[in-house]
C-alpha cells in the first residue's frame, strides 16, 4: 500500500506549488461549473415563462384578429346551417346524414357542410361562367342566361356526384373484403377469441389491404369498449357499411347470441356463403364481357374489316370506270 502512494508523497515534497495549484485550479472549476448550471437553469425557466406569458398575450390579440373573427364567423355559419336544415328537412336530412356515414364523413357537421357547399359551387360556377362565357364566344347572346344557370346547376348537383360515388367505389371495397373479414373472423373464432377481440384483430390485419373496412371495424370495437352491446354495435357497422351483407351478418350475430347457438357454426356457414357470392359476382362478370364487348367491336373493328374488304372491289369500280 505504501508503494503505491509513495510517488505521489515524492512528488508533493518536491513540488508542493504544483500540487497546490492543482488543487485550487480544480475548485475554481467546480465552481464555475455549478454556477453555469444554475444560471443555465434560471435562463431556461425564464425563457418558459416568457413563452407562455407571449402564448397568452398572442391568444388575447387572436381574438380581435381578423382570422379569429373569420374562424368564428364560419363557425356561426355552419352551426345555423345545421341547426335549421335538421329542423326544416328532417327525414331528408336523415337520408343525407346516412349517405355521408356510408361515404366516410363521421362529422356530425357533414351535412351542414354539404349544404354550404352545394350553394358556394353553384354560385361560383354561375358567376365564372357568367365571365367566361363571353371571352370565350362573345357573339353568343340567346344561350348566354341558359349556359350560366346550367353552370350554377352543374355546381349544385357536384356534391351529390361526388358523394355517390364516393359511396359506390367504398361499396365495392367492402363487397371486395368482406369475404375474407368472414374468413379471418371464423379463423380467430376457432382459435378461442371471443368476438370483441376477434373484431379487434381482425380490424387491424385488414387495414393494409382494405383501409375503410379496417376502420369501420375498428369504429365498432370502439363502441364496444364504449359500453354498446355487441348487436347494437353491428347494426351500426352495417349502416356505415351499407351493404346487405353486413346487415345479414348483424342479424346473424344477434339470433346467435339470443337462441344461444354456436357463433363458430353460424360464422362458418356464413362464410362459405359468401365466398360463393363472390364466386358467382366473378362469373357473373365472366359472362356479361362478351355483351360488353360487342359494343367497342361494332363501333371500332367492324368499320375497319368493311373498309379492308371493299376497298379492292372500290378500287377495281374506279379503274374500270
Amino acid at each position: 500500500m505504501d508503494a503505491l502512494f509513495e510517488p505521489a508523497f515524492q512528488l508533493l515534497d518536491a513540488n508542493p506549488g504544483l500540487v497546490l495549484g492543482t488543487l485550487v485550479f480544480m475548485t475554481v472549476s467546480s465552481l464555475a461549473f455549478g454556477v453555469m448550471a444554475t444560471v443555465r437553469v434560471r435562463t431556461s425557466v425564464k425563457r418558459r415563462a416568457a413563452d407562455i406569458s407571449m402564448a397568452g398575450s398572442r391568444r388575447a390579440e387572436n381574438t380581435r384578429s381578423l382570422r379569429y373573427s373569420s374562424m368564428k364567423a364560419a363557425q356561426k355559419l355552419i352551426d345555423y346551417t345545421t341547426k335549421n336544415y335538421s329542423e326544416s328537412n328532417e327525414k331528408n336530412v336523415k337520408t343525407l346524414r346516412r349517405q355521408l356515414l356510408q361515404a366516410g364523413f363521421l362529422d356530425p357537421r357533414a351535412p351542414a357542410f354539404y349544404f354550404i357547399a352545394r350553394t358556394v359551387l353553384a354560385v361560383s360556377f354561375a358567376i365564372a361562367a357568367f365571365f367566361i362565357v363571353p371571352m370565350v364566344s362573345p357573339n353568343v347572346k340567346t344561350m348566354f342566361w341558359p349556359v350560366v344557370g346550367g353552370a350554377g346547376l352543374v355546381g349544385y348537383f357536384a356534391p351529390g356526384f361526388y358523394i355517390s360515388r364516393r359511396i359506390t367505389r367504398r361499396k365495392n371495397e367492402h363487397r371486395a373484403g368482406f369475404p375474407d373479414f368472414m374468413d379471418l373472423l371464423v379463423v380467430c373464432a376457432d382459435a378461442g377469441l371471443s368476438m370483441e377481440a376477434a373484431l379487434d384483430r381482425v380490424g387491424r390485419e385488414l387495414a393494409d389491404s382494405y383501409p375503410s373496412l379496417g376502420a369501420n371495424i375498428h369504429m365498432a370495437t370502439l363502441e364496444l369498449r364504449a359500453g354498446r352491446t355487441l348487436s347494437d354495435a353491428l347494426e351500426h357497422f352495417g349502416d356505415r357499411l351499407g351493404l346487405e351483407e353486413s346487415r345479414s351478418f348483424a342479424t346473424l350475430l344477434q339470433q346467435s347470441e339470443e337462441l344461444g347457438s354456436s357463433m363458430t357454426d353460424a360464422l362458418r356457414v356464413y362464410s362459405d356463403d359468401m365466398r360463393h357470392k363472390r364466386l358467382s359476382r366473378a362469373e357473373e362478370k365472366a359472362y356479361s364481357l362478351p355483351a360488353k364487348l360487342s359494343v367497342p367491336l361494332v363501333l371500332c373493328v367492324f368499320p375497319v374489316l368493311v373498309i379492308v374488304i371493299m376497298l379492292p372491289v372500290f378500287v377495281r369500280l374506279k379503274v374500270g370506270v
